[in-house]
């Protein structure tokens, strides 16, 4: 009599053993593809509210230095104006300050 054991159906369990790993293996491929993905796209949209901000930043930011150009030669020509004028260029500093705070309270 023959002492070796030999499970049944042996290479049918090895079979399926071997695709529900591989099952297994293709979700885990398909979960971290998805996952890149999600971080990609969360990266794009960070670094878009970024150029937003800056943009609007650097528009403000050059037209209040042109407000102030504008200011200093109005005050050379009308002396008697020059606080007037500061307090003008002053609130519309203010107002270009705020629309900045506005788009970064928008974009995030």
């Amino acid at each position: 009599m023959n002492s070796n054991i030999v499970p049944a159906a042996s290479g049918n369990l090895a079979r399926r053993e071997s695709r529900y790993a591989g099952r297994a293996l293709a979700r885990v491929d398909t979960q971290t593809e998805l996952g890149l993905a999600q971080i990609d796209q969360a990266a794009k949209l960070q670094a878009a509210r970024v150029m937003a901000v800056t943009y609007v930043a650097k528009r403000a930011m050059h037209e209040v230095a042109l407000l102030s150009q504008l200011e200093v030669q109005l005050s050379t020509v009308v002396p008697m104006a020059t606080s007037r004028l500061q307090g003008l260029g002053d609130v519309a500093a203010l107002e270009a300050a705020d629309v900045i705070s506005q788009t970064v309270r928008k974009v995030s």
